[in-house]
């Protein structure tokens, strides 16, 4: 096995695993106080809320699909799944041993994503292309991605037949009724065909039948089809690590107030694997990620723990884009539609501003 060790003094040596919203941004936080080494399957780190635009105008990636080492320049990076965790090593599938201090973990969900940039941005090329030369297209799940993936082909082209069909009983289950009601009549007003209470088998239609059954009986013509249902959490992988105790019932990481994990000193988890009650969002996974990188500040310099940063659960706010210059925004007093939150989120999808925080040009790739 291949030993990685620290160039720099000891006691330093920070390991983040996981390239996503709060990995990256945390190990590109951290860079210029501490010895970081970024653990990933793949090259690139992506702005996940924008994935959806990028399927009807391939060229907006360009500025949402990142290549680690664009802004982790004082950091390295391994790119290979983690396999093994002990209490002073991280070792990956590549055969790497990492030692670490700190750590890190910030695996968000599983998704088998390409391992390359270039790779990744001629996905979305594929996908623009299937969408572009069908004539109808059904979306199977109604949560965030489901829904503003039907918004984004019935904005870009109003020509073609959607249908969404979701097995819940109203879309946009995570946020309250009335911004899923909000949602699911803004899509009807796109001629969007949204079929609630239902499933679909995929399997229904073969190459040359493009017919779809519903689990009510119903029958959807469609050239082609895209599932968007959630994904599972990364968190399976621990039960073979020390960190195994760790996990609660749901498959969460158990976290304290300062986004330590159980029993654990110097372990932290950031993101979708914790079970923190809040609602798991981009903008959520980056506070995190900000509590950690204050953490790790305080206990490197010898700090004591009445000056580590406590997370608290903010008010929940959601905006999901409809479109280029719609969304519908649910804040703690009230809920609405339209172009008004749509000028918060739906023009850039906050892309410049998650690409500063990153220290990169807002504008330029």
């Amino acid at each position: 096995m291949e030993g990685i060790e620290s160039a720099s003094r000891q006691g330093r040596r920070v390991v983040v695993i996981g390239g996503g919203i709060a990995g990256s941004l945390a190990a590109k936080s951290l860079q210029l106080d501490a010895d970081v080494t970024l653990i990933d399957p793949k090259e690139y780190f992506e702005i996940t809320w924008a994935s959806l635009r990028s399927m009807v105008e391939p060229s907006f990636a360009e500025r949402t699909v990142i290549n680690h080492k664009s802004y982790l320049k004082n950091g390295r990076v391994v790119t290979s799944p983690a396999t093994n965790i002990t209490e002073s090593d991280v070792m990956t599938a590549d055969g790497s041993v990492i030692g670490y201090d700190y750590l890190v973990i910030a695996t968000g969900h599983n998704d088998s994503l390409p391992k390359t940039r270039q790779d990744k941005l001629s996905h979305y090329q594929a996908e623009y292309e299937k969408i572009k030369s069908s004539g109808s297209v059904l979306i199977v799940g109604g949560g965030p991605s489901g829904v503003e993936l039907a918004a984004e082909i019935a904005v870009d082209f109003p020509e073609k037949k959607v249908t969404l069909v979701h097995k819940g009983p109203r879309l946009l289950e995570f946020v309250g009724a009335k911004a899923a009601d909000k949602a699911f009549d803004w899509l009807e007003s796109k001629k969007v065909e949204v079929i609630l209470n239902q499933s679909v088998d995929l399997n229904s239609a073969s190459d040359g039948n493009k017919t779809y059954r519903t689990s009510g009986g119903e029958t959807i013509h469609a050239d082609c089809h895209f599932l968007c249902v959630g994904k599972p959490l990364s968190s399976q992988w621990l039960n073979g690590t020390n960190l195994k105790d760790s996990l609660d019932g749901k498959g969460r990481v158990m976290v304290d107030e300062h986004l330590r994990i159980k029993d654990r000193k110097n372990v932290f988890a950031i993101g979708d694997i914790t079970n923190i009650p809040e609602m798991k969002q981009g903008y959520i996974a980056e506070s995190h990620a900000n509590v950690v990188v204050k953490n790790i500040k305080v206990m490197m310099s010898g700090g004591q723990k009445k000056k580590m940063s406590t997370y608290k659960p903010g008010p929940e706010i959601a905006i999901v884009s409809l479109g280029r210059k719609d969304s519908v925004a649910q804040f703690p007093f009230v809920t609405v539609v339209g172009c008004l939150p749509g000028l918060i989120k739906s023009k850039d999808l906050f892309v410049g501003k998650t690409r500063k925080a990153r220290g990169l040009n807002p504008k330029l790739v």
